[in-house]
C-alpha cells in the first residue's frame, strides 16, 4: 500500500477517543505492560480517560503505536523511535504513517479523504439526537447517504453515533430517553434499508436474532442488513427470543447458520445456554457481541462459531460457515465446585437480597434503590458464576456502576450496599460459600470501590 506524505496523511486520521485498551492491544499486537511501560516513560500514546479512569484511544493512538512498531522492527530501539517522532512532529509534520485497519464494524470499506466530514455530519446527528430533533437528526444522516455507501454510513456514521451517546449516558451526560431517542432512529433507518434491498440471490438461509434478556437489538439488525446487501435470505428474529422460541422457529425454518448477538453478560449467559442446547441440532450456530470482545475470556464456555470482533470478520465467517459448515469448537467445562455455588447463589437470592434489604434503611438507601441494585448486581453475579469467570464481574463494574447510578444510586452508596451484599451471603449461606464472597471482594477493590 502506497503511504502519503505524514502531514498529508495524519491529518485525515481521526483523533477522536473511542477505543478501549483492549481494542488497541488486539490490533497492535502489543502486550498491556509494555503499552503502559510506553505512556509511562515516553508519554506516547496520550489515552483519554472516561469518568471512570478507563483508557481511550483514538486512530491516530493507534496509528502512532503501529509506527514506532514498525521502527523497532527495522532496529531501532523503542527510545530513539520515540525520539524520531518528536522530532519529526516537533517541526510540524507527522511521520509517514498508513492508515490503521481498526475501527468500527466496516465491510471491507476504504477510508475516504473527507473522513473529516464524516465525523463532523455524525457530530451533527449526535447533537440532534441529544436535543431531540429528528428533523436536524434526519438531515444530517440523508447528507451522509448522498456522500458516501449505505455500508459506510451505517458503519462509521449511525453505529459510531450510537457508541458515543451511548459514553454519554455511561457518564451520565446523556439521559436513557435520549440513547432511546437515537437508537429509535438509527432503527427506523435501517429497516427502511432493508425493506428497500433486493430479493436474495443465493440459497443460504441465515437466522439471526438476540437471546432472551437481550434488548439490544441494532448490531443485529445492522448484520441483518449487510447479509441482505450481500445475497442472504435473511429471517430476523430481533431482541428477547425465548430459547423455546428459537428452537421452534428453528425446527421450522431449517436455516443453514444460526446467529445470535449478545452485549451484556447477563446475556452472554443466556447466549450460553441457548447455544449449548442448540448442540444436537443440524444448524450450525455462531455468535458475537461487545461482552465478548470486552471479555474474550467468555468465548471458552460458547459451544458455538466467535464470529470476530467487526462486522467485517463475520461476514467473512458467516459466508464459510453457510456454505460449508463445521463442528463448533470445543468448549472448557466448568469445574464441579463452580456448578455446585451457581446452583447454591440461584436456590438462595431472593433470601439474600431480602437480607440485604432489611439493612439498607441504615444506610440511607431506599427500598426502591435497593430493588434495583439487587436486580442489576444480583444478575450480574449470576451470569459470571454461571460462566464461572469472577473477571467477567470486576470487568463489568462500569456496566453495573452505571445502571445503579441512572436509578438514583450515588457512587458513594454503592461500597456500602456491596458490602452489605457480601454480609448477607455469609449470613445466609455461610462459610461454605466462600466463592461467592471472594468474588464479591474483587469487585469491590475494582477502582474507586475499593
Amino acid at each position: 500500500m502506497c503511504l502519503l506524505p505524514g502531514k498529508n496523511r495524519m491529518q485525515l486520521i481521526s483523533r477522536t477517543p473511542i477505543y478501549n485498551l483492549k481494542a488497541v492491544l488486539k490490533e497492535t499486537g502489543l502486550t498491556p505492560d509494555v503499552l503502559r511501560a510506553w505512556e509511562r516513560r515516553y508519554g506516547l500514546p496520550q489515552p483519554q480517560r472516561t469518568a471512570g479512569r478507563q483508557r481511550l484511544y483514538s486512530q491516530y493512538d493507534i496509528a502512532l503505536v503501529k509506527w514506532l512498531k514498525a521502527r523497532q522492527a527495522e532496529g531501532l530501539s523503542i527510545s530513539r523511535a520515540v525520539e524520531q517522532w518528536k522530532e519529526t512532529t516537533a517541526g510540524g509534520n507527522d511521520p509517514p504513517i498508513d492508515f490503521p485497519s481498526v475501527g468500527l464494524p466496516a465491510t471491507r470499506l476504504s477510508v475516504s479523504t473527507s473522513e473529516n466530514q464524516m465525523e463532523i455530519l455524525c457530530n451533527h446527528w449526535v447533537q440532534a439526537c441529544v436535543n431531540f430533533d429528528e428533523a436536524a437528526a434526519d438531515q444530517a444522516l440523508n447528507q451522509a447517504f448522498s456522500l458516501y455507501s449505505v455500508e459506510m454510513v451505517c458503519a462509521q456514521f449511525i453505529q459510531r453515533g450510537l457508541s458515543l451517546i451511548g459514553d454519554r449516558w455511561y457518564s451520565g451526560e446523556a439521559s436513557v430517553q435520549q440513547e432511546h431517542f437515537a437508537t429509535a432512529l438509527a432503527t427506523r433507518r435501517l429497516e427502511t434499508l432493508i425493506a428497500s434491498t433486493p430479493p436474495p440471490t443465493r440459497n443460504q438461509t441465515v437466522l439471526v436474532g438476540c437471546p432472551a434478556g437481550e434488548f439490544h437489538s441494532f448490531p443485529a439488525l445492522l448484520l441483518t442488513l449487510f447479509l441482505r446487501r450481500k445475497g442472504f435470505n435473511l429471517v430476523y428474529l430481533g431482541a428477547d427470543v425465548p430459547s423455546e422460541w428459537l428452537t421452534e422457529a428453528i425446527e421450522t425454518i431449517r436455516p443453514d447458520l444460526v446467529v445470535l448477538a449478545a452485549q451484556q453478560l447477563t446475556t452472554a449467559a443466556s447466549l450460553c445456554r441457548v447455544t449449548t442446547q442448540l448442540q444436537a441440532n443440524p444448524s450450525p450456530t455462531a455468535y458475537g457481541g461487545w461482552i465478548f470482545n470486552h471479555i474474550p475470556s467468555l468465548r471458552e464456555r460458547i459451544p458455538a462459531h466467535f464470529l470476530g470482533a467487526t462486522i467485517e470478520s463475520a461476514l467473512d465467517k458467516i459466508e464459510t460457515l453457510a456454505a460449508h459448515p463445521i463442528p463448533a469448537p470445543e468448549v472448557v467445562a466448568l469445574p464441579t465446585h463452580l456448578v455446585n455455588a451457581s446452583q447454591t447463589f440461584r436456590q438462595h437470592r431472593a433470601l439474600i437480597e431480602a437480607q440485604v434489604s432489611a439493612y439498607t434503611a441504615a444506610y440511607g438507601l431506599s427500598i426502591e434503590q435497593t430493588s434495583v441494585a439487587n436486580n442489576f448486581f444480583g444478575a450480574d453475579l449470576v451470569a459470571a458464576l454461571e460462566l464461572g469467570d469472577p473477571t467477567a464481574l470486576a470487568e463489568d463494574i462500569e456496566w453495573i456502576r452505571a445502571r445503579m447510578v441512572q436509578h438514583n444510586m450515588s457512587s458513594e452508596q454503592i461500597p456500602a450496599y456491596l458490602a452489605l451484599y457480601q454480609q448477607a451471603v455469609l449470613e445466609v449461606l455461610g462459610s461454605e460459600n466462600e466463592i461467592i464472597v471472594d468474588w464479591i471482594t474483587q469487585f469491590m477493590q475494582i477502582k474507586e470501590y475499593g
